[in-house]
């Protein structure tokens, strides 16, 4: 991560996500393959808090879906590591993203076109902020998913306390009354996170409620 400069603004934004994300690539998320990034049975990551993106190039570098030198151009004009993900760009990369809201409807959609298809087995995983929950897009998403039974769908939301009014009852409270089901963990403990992604829920959407330092910390 210390590779990539010029984007200080949002680093606290990126380095909320870092154990979540290595979490997901390295413990849970199956049939990812560098040589093999489309790979039709994959599960599938959706980066919806795309605004803060250096955590997740670094962790797309280290598993060598991207070459690590490509981390020193960050930002620049002619790079292909954006200040937002571009799937196009970026071998790995699921979904354009950084205008914030849009992550968790596509990964319904995706959700939803996997099951279509007859793929039962592969999973959706979108990663959210707490303040990006301000999005009306984010409660129509949860409240049809949780009605409709996604149960390959997870919804991670890091929590670090930059909701612009909170949430009351706390932010799992909110996924709850769409009938999901809910953890909320440390988004610093490996074990913790992983034992949150893999708990089975059966017929329900998943939401796991990743706290970590204030933003403001």
């Amino acid at each position: 991560m210390a590779l990539m400069t010029g984007d200080e603004k949002h680093g606290p934004a990126a380095t909320s996500t870092l154990d979540v994300l290595w979490v997901l690539y390295t413990r849970v998320l199956k049939g990812l393959d560098p040589g093999d990034p489309d790979n039709p049975l994959r599960d599938r990551f959706l980066l919806s808090k795309g605004h803060g993106p250096v955590a997740y190039y670094a962790v797309l570098a280290a598993l060598g879906f991207i070459p690590e030198e490509w981390l020193r151009s960050f930002g620049s004009f002619d790079s292909p590591l954006g200040h937002h993900p571009d799937r196009v760009l970026v071998p790995g990369v699921e979904i354009g993203s950084g205008s914030l809201g849009h992550g968790l409807g596509l990964a319904v959609g995706t959700a939803l076109g996997l099951r279509a298809r007859g793929l039962a087995t592969q999973r959706v995983v979108t990663l959210l902020g707490d303040a990006e929950l301000d999005e009306g897009s984010n409660h129509e998403a949860i409240a049809y998913a949780g009605a409709v039974g996604l149960e390959r769908l997870t919804a991670v939301v890091i929590d670090n306390q930059s909701a612009t009014h909170g949430w009351s009852g706390g932010i799992a409270t909110r996924f709850e009354r769409e009938g999901w089901s809910t953890v909320t963990v440390s988004g610093r403990d490996h074990d913790a996170l992983e034992a949150a992604f893999t708990a089975p829920h059966p017929g329900r959407p998943r939401a796991v409620i990743a706290v970590v330092e204030p933003k403001d910390a």
